[in-house]
């Protein structure tokens, strides 16, 4: 057998550049969706189209954005394992992973556009049906990418450190991807003067479409993923396989604060642009200069975590991490008021954020590459895209969660901003919850069976 390649930092940043493709795609629909289909009061006066009904129409509590895309989520967290079995089965001469990205590359950026596309300029059965399709494939499409693109972590990373490295990267580059989805808003509005509103958002989403579609191609052409890793199928059924992950309790310690997490981040992501037009009275264009200053310094502390990582146990850092977005979240929810200015609570939040967000970006996708290769050196097996869609079928079932209550609690008092208070208060909450899961998890443990010189003594 001949001696595979170790990967090299400009390969590992090709291949980040993967991750800045579908954090952009990913971003105009985790930012903007409910934004664009349950607008604000002003974003209507403004001309904002509706497109679907408004309210608690479900039960009288739930409504019907708040619906749809929570179905996504699960249908989402369904695909996830069934993807992640046939990437981990493929015994495609050119790779288990790259060729399902290469192929999908193009419906995942041009389903993003049409999610935004509803037919009909008026509210509409029509739209709300349209709207299920295109979210379902979005989600569809999306984990036909990231699903095999998330395995070659554990799989091009050989040894702990370069998982980290990795990890650090595609870290980097999704954060940038999402700044750049937060930026839609300066191009729609340099847009809406020729367009009209709703044209110009569509317009914008095109061109960040191409982008993203661009990036997401890259990795594809640039890396041969045979010069890296040895193709070893794996020949369970997916939910035996999932199963099988699913047995391993360091896994599931992990994955239960994982799924707090994300309910956390995905209240907190969706509410973001509410948070500064209703709780600070700034212009949503805001969203834009303070997403991006946190990236900024997210990108400053980088250097200082991946250290810290490399010297540290990670899931100290991470239970950080969590304590300090709770901070956030609990700030989230009181700026406004005390008779600051909005613009102090806006510079203050991504301020106190970057930290956390840096250490959360990075690490805990270099700890489920361990527990993949904890489990692959117990059992024998090589199951890493399952591990990767285990977790992602685990916190997309929590994301559904979270869009439900976000998008009730918004109904609550959205003209004095209550339901989104409430909103960030749960956050909150979560994310402490979480960091007391995580405490549970066995470091040593995974440690002691891949890299025992790692294990503090």
């Amino acid at each position: 057998m001949a001696t595979k390649k170790i990967i090299s930092k400009k390969k590992m940043w090709l291949f980040a550049i993967g991750q800045f493709g579908w954090s952009l795609l990913s971003a105009l629909i985790t930012n903007w969706l409910v934004y664009f289909y349950q607008p604000t009061e002003d974003t209507i006066a403004q001309g904002q189209t509706l497109f679907i009904p408004q309210g608690r129409v479900i039960f009288g509590a739930l409504t019907i954005i708040g619906g749809i895309t929570a179905l996504g989520r699960i249908f989402d967290a369904i695909t996830d394992p069934l993807i992640a079995n046939a990437s981990d089965r493929s015994t495609n001469p050119k790779g288990r992973r790259i060729p399902f990205m290469k192929k999908i590359a193009i419906p995942f950026a041009v389903v993003t556009v049409l999610v935004f596309w509803a037919p009909v300029n008026e509210i509409s059965a029509v739209n709300s049906v349209w709207l299920l399709v295109m979210l379902l494939l979005f989600y569809l499409f999306m984990t036909t990418y990231c699903t095999p693109y998330n395995a070659l972590i554990s799989e091009l990373g050989s040894n702990q450190d370069t998982r980290i490295s990795i990890s650090t990267y595609i870290s980097a580059t999704f954060i940038l991807g999402s700044a750049v989805g937060y930026a839609a808003p300066y191009i729609w509005g340099a847009l809406e003067p020729s367009m009209g509103r709703i044209m110009a958002i569509r317009v914008t989403f095109i061109i960040l479409a191409a982008i993203g579609l661009v990036a997401l191609l890259v990795p594809t052409f640039t890396i041969n993923e045979k010069d890296y890793v040895d193709q070893k199928p794996d020949t369970d059924d997916a939910f035996r396989s999932l199963g099988k992950a699913f047995k391993n309790k360091e896994f599931r310690t992990f994955v239960g604060s994982d799924v707090l997490y994300f309910i956390a981040l995905t209240i907190f992501q969706t509410g973001l642009t509410y948070f500064i037009t209703s709780l600070m009275g700034l212009d949503e264009k805001y969203t834009t200069i303070l997403y991006v200053l946190m990236t900024l310094l997210s990108f400053v502390c980088y250097a200082p975590v991946n250290m810290l990582a490399h010297k540290y146990n990670k899931k100290k850092l991470v239970m950080i991490g969590f304590c300090g977005l709770s901070v956030t979240y609990g700030i989230t929810a009181m700026s406004g008021m005390f008779g600051i200015p909005g613009i102090v609570w806006g510079f203050i939040v991504p301020i106190i954020a970057a930290f956390p967000m840096a250490i959360l970006g990075i690490l805990p996708q270099a700890i489920v590459a361990d527990i993949a290769q904890a489990e692959s050196v117990t059992t024998g097996e090589n199951r890493e895209g399952m591990f990767f869609a285990a977790r992602t079928f685990a916190f997309k079932l929590g994301q559904s969660l979270s869009m439900l209550i976000f998008t009730a609690l918004a109904t609550i008092r959205p003209d004095i901003g209550l339901g989104y208070r409430i909103a960030a208060i749960c956050a909150f909450v979560i994310c402490l919850i979480g960091a007391f899961v995580l405490s549970h998890y066995n470091e040593k443990k995974i440690l002691g069976i891949i890299a025992p010189e790692k294990v503090e003594k």
